[in-house]
Order: C-alpha cells, then sequence, then structure tokens
C-alpha cells in the first residue's frame, strides 16, 4: 500500500503531532510523516518527531523581511522531501495567499472549535464568554482567510459547570488527539472531496445521533 506522505508544520508542543506519529505507527494507517518544519527551534514538537525517528527542519521565520519569503522556504522543504498533504500542528503562523494556492485542498488544519464559530487563538475564552454548552474542534482544509475552508470532521465537546479555559482546552485536546488522525484516513483513503468550497464524505457515513447538552430526558 502507498502511504500519503504528511508534512506536519509546528511552532510549539506538538500534542496533535504526537497522536498523528502514534497513528501513523500503526501498520494498516494510510499515512506516514516524512517531515516535521518548526518556525521556532526551542518547539518541543522537534524533540517528538526526533524521537520517533522523522526527519525536521527548522525555518525560522525571524530570519525573514516578508510571509512569502518564508512560505517559499517552506514549500521547497515540503517538497524536496517528498510531502503530498501538509498538516498544521499547533503552527503559528498565518500562511500567505501564494502559499494556499500552490497547495489547493492539500493543507489541513485543526482548530478548538466548532467552526466557524470562535475563530483566532482564544476559541475556549469565546465560548465560556457566550455560554455554548457545545464547544469541540475542527479538522478543515485551508484557505488563505484565518480558519476558514471546507470542513472535513468534527468532535463536539461538552462545556461544563465552573469550566476554566484551562480544563475546556484539555476536554477539546482529547477530541483533537482522535478527530486529526481519524481526518487524515479519510483523505488518505479517498474518503473526502471538495464540492462547491464543501468537504464531502464520499462514504456517506455519518453520525445520525444528536448529542444534548445538558441531557434530555
Amino acid at each position: 500500500m502507498d502511504k500519503l506522505k504528511l508534512g506536519v508544520l509546528i511552532s510549539g508542543r506538538g500534542s496533535n503531532l504526537q497522536a498523528l506519529i502514534d497513528a501513523c505507527a500503526a501498520a494498516d494507517y494510510p499515512a506516514e510523516i516524512v517531515l516535521v518544519v518548526s518556525n521556532r527551534p526551542d518547539a518541543m514538537g522537534l524533540e517528538r518527531a526526533q524521537a520517533a525517528g522523522i526527519a525536521t527542519r527548522i525555518i525560522e521565520h525571524t530570519n525573514y523581511g516578508d510571509r512569502e519569503s518564508f512560505d517559499r522556504d517552506v514549500d521547497a522543504a515540503l517538497r524536496d522531501a517528498g510531502a503530498q498533504l501538509i498538516c498544521l500542528a499547533g503552527f503559528m503562523r498565518l500562511l500567505s495567499r501564494w502559499f494556499v494556492e500552490e497547495w489547493p485542498d492539500r493543507i489541513v488544519n485543526i482548530h478548538p472549535s466548532l467552526l466557524p464559530a470562535f475563530k483566532g487563538t482564544d476559541s475556549h475564552a469565546q465560548a465560556l464568554a457566550t455560554g455554548v454548552k457545545l464547544t469541540g474542534c475542527t479538522v478543515h482544509f485551508v484557505r488563505s482567510e484565518m480558519d476558514a475552508g471546507p470542513i472535513i470532521m468534527q468532535a463536539a465537546v461538552p462545556v461544563l459547570p465552573g469550566d476554566t479555559e484551562d480544563s475546556l482546552a484539555a476536554r477539546v485536546l482529547t477530541a483533537e488527539h482522535q478527530c486529526y488522525p481519524t481526518a487524515i484516513r479519510l483523505i488518505a483513503e479517498g474518503r473526502v472531496t471538495v464540492e462547491d468550497n464543501r468537504a464531502i464524505n464520499t462514504d456517506g457515513n455519518m453520525a445520525a445521533r444528536p448529542l444534548y447538552n445538558p441531557p434530555a430526558d
């Protein structure tokens, strides 16, 4: 089986990277990570990749005068490694329009909210401030606009009384670690297509039961 070759972009601790590493370790998983790129030399995710024997590159954005020049070097590194799909895993940089257009429907991101709600870096604070009873995470194809693009998969997570940003973030992160590898599997197995800027699950396997919070009797 030819496995889909992943390039993963990180900036920090790399917990979602670790979830992908763990998934790729299974013999029947249809993808493999060929390169991890970090824009920060102190990113803990680099250690995770190295421990798994995965090639790493550090490309510091602070060495570049503009976003596109940085993106072009990242693009070159990914292509040299043979990457076919790019996974953003805590990559704290907005990608240039040039980069996104070079990889059409081949860049995916995971965001800690049920998009299109609560975009940006403070999604948990937004969820708590608005009083929603459900939040979650979203895996989506990337567009040049922040936290936009066809939604591949979502996981709903309850907001509990007394939640803080940290407690809610921890609960959502657990869902992220399950959701991201599953979404990549769907893509690698050819079970996702994009039509009219919507991601379609071609096998039609979708959850049918609603989730209530507070629980309905």
